[in-house]
């Protein structure tokens, strides 16, 4: 599908098809990773640790919306995203999507290792083959997307330290697990629009938000106990413990609350909210507790 464009695309246009906010993140726990890592090697490294992901995460975030551009524009909450809006012509956001992905593995094979290329490389394949298009078949799609989402820790454990301990696979995990009642309680507050796209999410199979509630609070739970992982395994201080526990509690607080069918909407808000809130802290606290107690 191509839309006629009336006015050459701005610089923000492009910009929004790689979904900044979005790539923020990955850029930052990619950065995580790398210091959790405590590399002997620092800031140039960083710097490209930095840029290879940035790039890996716009590149994917553009071709993404390249690829959902038919089901964007029949959504309220994406309809005006450069594509379908007409801003950004189809054929300029893939080639932009495909070159800030090759410039992003090129970077990680020859100025990073070959271990945090390949992590790139399985953050574009997971998103793009696997993620992408299970949102249109299978309500394990955020699952999947999960995995996608998690891999730039590694990129940055792996960029740091050359190979993946077990701190980098928590971190995967504390990634993992986190993603899944934050996504939830998005689709929950977009149900209307994933149904109206036939997403078989679980907000929109089940009208009454107990699956997607009720898998929030699961998986809340396992975010908490792999989140005190390290602290089991020495590998960080009773501090950490203490800042992973109480922020730990404060999202289980609000998955619970999640499960109030009377205030599921507002609940949904809520969790999404401290959701935004406890990966900073936590993660934060994990690399403060390592570079000063370790």
């Amino acid at each position: 599908m191509s839309d006629p464009v009336e006015k050459p695309a701005r610089f923000s246009d492009f910009l929004e098809l790689t979904k900044p906010r979005l790539s923020l993140m990955s850029v930052l726990t990619a950065i995580i990773g790398y210091l959790a890592a405590r590399p002997a090697h620092t800031f140039p490294r960083l710097i490209w640790v930095a840029l290879g992901t940035s790039l890996a995460a716009g590149g994917v975030a553009t071709l993404n919306q390249w690829l959902e551009r038919d089901t964007d524009a029949r959504m309220t909450r994406t309809a005006q995203r450069p594509i379908p809006s007409g801003k950004i012509p189809t054929g300029s956001a893939f080639v932009l999507g495909a070159l800030m992905c090759t410039f992003a593995l090129m970077l990680g094979f020859g100025a990073i290792n070959h271990l945090t290329a390949l992590f790139m490389l399985l953050t574009i394949i997971a998103y793009l083959a696997c993620y992408t298009p299970a949102k249109r078949w299978t309500r394990w799609s955020t699952e999947i997307g999960a995995v996608a989402g998690a891999f730039p820790p590694l990129i940055g454990w792996a960029a740091g330290e050359g190979r993946i301990s077990a701190l980098g696979w928590i971190l995967f995990g504390i990634l993992f697990f986190w993603q899944i009642p934050h996504f939830m309680a998005v689709s929950w507050t977009h149900r209307r629009d994933y149904s109206a796209v036939n997403f078989p999410m679980p907000s929109v199979r089940d009208e009454t938000g107990r699956w997607a509630a009720g898998w929030s609070l699961i998986n809340t739970l396992l975010l908490i106990a792999v989140s005190l992982l390290p602290v089991y395994l020495k590998l960080d201080s009773v501090w950490y413990a203490a800042a992973a526990a109480g922020c730990g509690c404060w999202f289980l607080w609000r998955a619970i609350g999640f499960l109030n069918p009377n205030n599921r909407d507002s609940a949904a808000r809520y969790l999404f909210l401290v959701s935004i809130a406890y990966l900073p802290l936590v993660l934060g606290a994990l690399v403060l507790d390592r570079i000063i107690f370790f």
